[in-house]
């Protein structure tokens, strides 16, 4: 009884949406689309971290959800004659698994640049710190967001909109700091957060600070880029005279057995 339901519902939806009468760009495409809801609350994020903020994550979204849903027709087609409900409910996993996928790998490649993250960090602060001398705080991180590196541009944004909507506190420099939860940066956060505080006599105080920290950021994050370097040769080294040495030996074996075969 199952079987004839399911391929009664694919024969009925099929055509529906093949003949326009199911309109499938309302339930993807649209910012209203009513598939959104399955979006996971950090995709925009992990989206503009990979693509920057050109590429659409409602439009990836929506491939997500075609190819999940393509997949999950095969794979029931190829089970269609043994089907059985523990077969359906492996088919649906099978598709949920592949509608998860996209975000996991995003997800991983998040973790894996995190690193990355860190050192650009120190740089984007030093040029807030340029435009705090003129500005206040707000409006200086306003003004970067410009030229900030697209994976801070999504938090940034969502910074200035909680102080505009009149947060005066700490928090969206918190929330900041959570979304990128890099060395030192929620540090760094509670110190500009004091700088936007400070009246115009302490300001020149507050900004020195703020510079000397800025500052030791960038000298770590050279460190490790050197670090980062050293090692990356050290094991260039060490694969070349893996592969010099190894070859040198197999060179002397087969010198060995021709000898001995003569």
């Amino acid at each position: 009884m199952m079987i004839e339901i399911l391929l009664i519902a694919v024969l009925v939806i099929i055509p529906l949406v093949y003949s326009g009468t199911v309109n499938t760009k309302k339930f993807l495409d649209e910012e209203d689309g009513y598939l959104l809801f399955l979006k996971e609350k950090d995709y925009d994020f992990y989206v503009a971290a990979k693509y920057g903020e050109n590429v659409s994550p409602n439009k990836l979204l929506a491939s997500r959800i075609k190819n999940a849903f393509y997949g999950t027709l095969i794979f029931f087609a190829i089970m269609v004659s043994n089907l059985s409900f523990i077969n359906v409910i492996m088919v649906l996993l099978i598709g949920f698994m592949i509608f998860k996928m996209p975000y996991i790998s995003l997800k991983s490649y998040y973790k894996k640049y995190m690193h990355q993250i860190d050192l650009m960090l120190p740089y984007y602060l030093k040029n807030l710190e340029i435009l705090c001398q003129n500005y206040t705080v707000p409006v200086a991180i306003a003004r970067s967001i410009e030229s900030a590196p697209d994976v801070f541009k999504p938090g940034l944004r969502q910074m200035i909109a909680k102080i505009d909507a009149g947060d005066s506190s700490i928090q969206p420099y918190m929330d900041f700091a959570t979304t990128y939860p890099v060395r030192d940066s929620m540090r760094m956060m509670r110190l500009l957060y004091r700088l936007g505080l400070g009246a115009q006599e302490n300001k020149y105080k507050q900004l020195l600070i703020f510079s000397k920290s800025v500052s030791s950021l960038q000298n770590k994050a050279r460190e490790v880029k050197y670090k980062n370097r050293l090692d990356t040769m050290e094991k260039k080294t060490m694969v070349m005279l893996v592969v010099t040495g190894g070859g040198t030996m197999l060179i002397l074996l087969l010198s060995m057995l021709m000898l001995f075969g003569m």
